[in-house]
């Protein structure tokens, strides 16, 4: 007689797989989102990770419980991540009205190379040859994407520092991220580390930004969706895969978060694609498959 057929289930390693690229389309909504908001780059930042609290919370007293929600507030690895996601987000802002979005977007893009560095000078994870070549790939797709868009000035010079402070902090969000899903499930690591990154950005929204209400429904809808679909999904997505993938390999969804970027852009906002973003995706794509851990 032989035994009852039944589904297989799809391994961690797959599931972080999948749960990295969903977040990297989650994320890439953002842009969108930020641009659909009518308040200003501040307060839409403390939007997006005020109003993903409550969603939050739920998954992570699902998923754990409030004992296990207590101690990830006690993780010094969480709290470490909430405020580097907290100044990520400032020094994002700061550079995009400093200097050109296509100069801030390069610039931050170079998180993975801190990451890539980090994770072997500070967190203890080997780094595979086969990661370095497909970080040479991404960051030359990332030029590649953006074009000719990228520019020096001496007026702007400022803001292209900004996004380069961008990218070390987002870098080490990502080494501490990795560090706490060591110990910490994902839902009450992205809960506790956003309890973290809330307040602080609510103090710069409300010392620099003239207003922090939406002035309309279709703004409102648009905080709601950076904050459920970019917030709770991207960056939980992402903590759910730092628990099963190496935080070099995983920095890598900050490239194809540009592509997909670029392709919503493209279907909402009609902005047009051409050979080089073609070019540009193409070289991304290749380095994360070049990239990918040989488990």
């Amino acid at each position: 007689m032989s035994l009852p057929h039944t589904a297989a289930r799809p391994s961690p390693l797959a599931s972080a797989y999948g749960a990295l690229v969903l977040g990297a389309v989650a994320m890439g909504v953002s842009p969108v989102m930020v641009r659909l908001a009518d308040v200003g780059p501040y307060a839409s930042a403390f939007w997006r990770v005020g109003l993903a609290l409550p969603i939050l919370y739920l998954w992570a007293r699902s998923e754990a419980g409030n004992a296990a929600i207590a101690a990830a507030l006690r993780t010094p690895a969480v709290l470490i991540a909430g405020l580097l996601f907290a100044g990520d987000l400032f020094f994002w802002h700061l550079a995009i009205v400093n200097t050109t979005v296509a100069n801030a977007t390069f610039l931050a893009t170079t998180a993975p190379i801190w990451v890539v560095l980090g994770s072997w000078a500070l967190i203890g994870e080997r780094v595979e040859r086969q990661v370095m070549v497909g970080l040479a790939l991404c960051v030359a797709g990332g030029a590649v994407l953006l074009g000719g868009s990228y520019s020096l000035a001496p007026e702007r010079i400022w803001g292209d520092l900004y996004g380069i402070v961008t990218s070390l902090f987002f870098g080490g969000y990502f080494l501490a991220l990795r560090v706490a899903r060591r110990t910490v499930a994902s839902g009450a690591a992205t809960f506790a580390s956003t309890v973290v990154t809330a307040p602080v950005l609510l103090a710069v929204a409300a010392v620099l930004e003239p207003t922090l209400w939406p002035a309309s429904l279709g703004g409102v809808a648009a905080l709601f969706g950076l904050a459920f679909i970019s917030h709770a999904g991207g960056q939980g997505l992402l903590a759910f895969a730092l628990g099963h993938l190496p935080a070099a390999f995983s920095s890598l969804v900050i490239f194809l978060e540009a592509v997909a970027a670029a392709l919503i852009a493209w279907l909402v906002l009609g902005e047009t694609l051409g050979l080089e973003q073609a070019i540009g995706g193409s070289l991304i794509l290749g380095g994360i498959v070049i990239a990918r851990p040989r488990a």
